[in-house]
């Protein structure tokens, strides 16, 4: 089966995370996509940040009518701070029975080559990058024409979780934004206010 790995902090989830992740399981030869949950550095400053297992909680409630689409809390058991080429390593031999794949925003492709063992990544692991919005002409990066880099002409979402946040905290109404009960849980739990 091949898997495609979304990262992210989803603080919370939105309906653009999944509006991206669910096309992509539609419109590439991925069979499902895993929604990996980024736990909280311990290095960082919390801020606003959810606890883990609220978010993993969000990001299960967001995608429990998507088949295929799945949360993922592994990296919450691996030692922090974390890189991306340890969870693909640990994820490859917890489930060798599948091909893992990275999603990633064309914003993060550009930058890609500063990953910890970005090399070792590109050599072992497709990529799947979903559009950005630029205020220019697109970069041209040194993953233009990869062999495994897979450019997926989905849909560019602009909705960002710092937005929806700062929304909540000034009483405005950005359920529309988020799914239904994503926003119950936000509003009983009394979070981001």
């Amino acid at each position: 089966m091949k898997i495609g790995l979304y990262f992210g902090t989803f603080n919370p989830i939105h309906v653009g995370h999944l509006a991206i992740a669910n096309h992509m399981v539609e419109f590439s030869e991925l069979d499902e996509i895993w929604m990996v949950i980024t736990p909280h550095s311990p290095f960082k400053k919390k801020s606003t940040l959810l606890s883990d297992n609220h978010r993993y909680q969000l990001v299960n409630l967001a995608t429990e009518d998507y088949p295929k689409l799945r949360p993922s809390k592994i990296e919450f058991d691996l030692p922090q701070p974390n890189y991306t080429i340890n969870t693909l390593v640990y994820l490859a031999e917890k489930h060798p029975q599948h091909q893992f794949n990275l999603i990633m925003g064309e914003d993060n492709l550009a930058s890609f080559h500063k990953w910890k063992n970005y090399e070792v990544i590109l050599e072992g692991y497709n990529i799947y990058v979903y559009p950005r919005i630029y205020s220019g002409e697109k970069p041209i990066t040194r993953f233009d024409n990869h062999p495994k880099i897979h450019p997926v002409d989905a849909p560019i979402m602009e909705i960002s979780s710092t937005f929806i946040r700062k929304a909540i905290a000034n009483q405005k109404n950005i359920q529309p934004l988020l799914p239904c009960k994503v926003w119950q849980y936000i509003d009983e739990m009394n979070f981001y206010k």
